[in-house]
């Protein structure tokens, strides 16, 4: 009889952990609602909206987390990535965001521009380094990259980030805002578990909306502004 009674406790706290662990995320906790919700660019999916700067230590940290994510994500989610520009000389920065973004190598290049800029402190905002650096890169196609950046919209797509970051008022990275709507309040260094919450959001958003749940899996979509037009899927 204890034995039995003690696996009914195991069996109950069992049940208690596992719903606590799919609680339903908490308002003012795990997200803010924007007051200025962004426009996504694709209204017929679940945007993931990442504000990010190659400088940040915790985009560092996140950004093989988060295209590990990504490439797992249903067909009906995509990610949109930009760079914030809080000074000038981060315009060259958001410069080659854009590269990255419209050349579709976000997820060949970034961990070597990551590498560049917040490991080495390289200066890739400086066109000419950047050029330098990146026709040297092996790990991806480095003039492909250098193409994008020297394209007629480059520098136009770097401004609208400029813009972006200022009409939303973007003070901290990395952020992000799913669905247009909800800003991601993240807690400590586990990325893993704040990725966790993300994708319960892309859920509650998908609810929302009344979408059919995903059919299945697909190869991941990375966005930048304006890239939807250009070349916006990962390859």
């Amino acid at each position: 009889m204890k034995l039995l009674k003690t696996r009914a406790i195991a069996v109950a706290v069992g049940c208690l952990l596992a719903a606590h662990s799919h609680a339903a995320l908490v308002e003012g906790q795990d997200y803010e609602v924007m007051a200025k919700p962004v426009p996504q660019l694709q209204k017929d999916k679940v945007e993931v909206l990442e504000f990010f700067g190659y400088f940040c230590v915790h985009c560092y940290h996140l950004d093989p987390i988060l295209l590990k994510h990504v490439k797992a994500w249903p067909n009906d989610v995509y990610l949109r990535s930009e760079h914030v520009v809080w000074q000038p000389e981060m315009m060259g920065l958001a410069r080659i965001t854009a590269a990255v973004n419209q050349s579709g190598l976000k997820m060949q290049a970034n961990p070597a521009v990551f590498k560049a800029v917040y490991e080495e402190k390289r200066r890739l905002e400086d066109p000419a380094v950047f050029k330098e650096w990146a026709v040297a890169q092996t790990s991806f196609d480095g003039k492909k990259l250098i193409a994008a950046y020297d394209s007629f919209s480059n520098q136009a797509e770097a401004k609208k980030m400029a813009d972006l970051t200022q009409e939303y008022q973007i003070s901290g990275t990395p952020t992000l805002i799913v669905g247009g709507k909800y800003k991601m309040l993240f807690s400590g260094s586990d990325w893993n578990a704040n990725m966790k919450k993300v994708e319960e959001m892309i859920n509650q958003v998908r609810t929302e909306r009344g979408m059919k749940a995903p059919a299945g899996k697909a190869a991941p979509s990375i966005k930048s502004k304006g890239a939807s037009i250009a070349k916006a899927a990962n390859k």
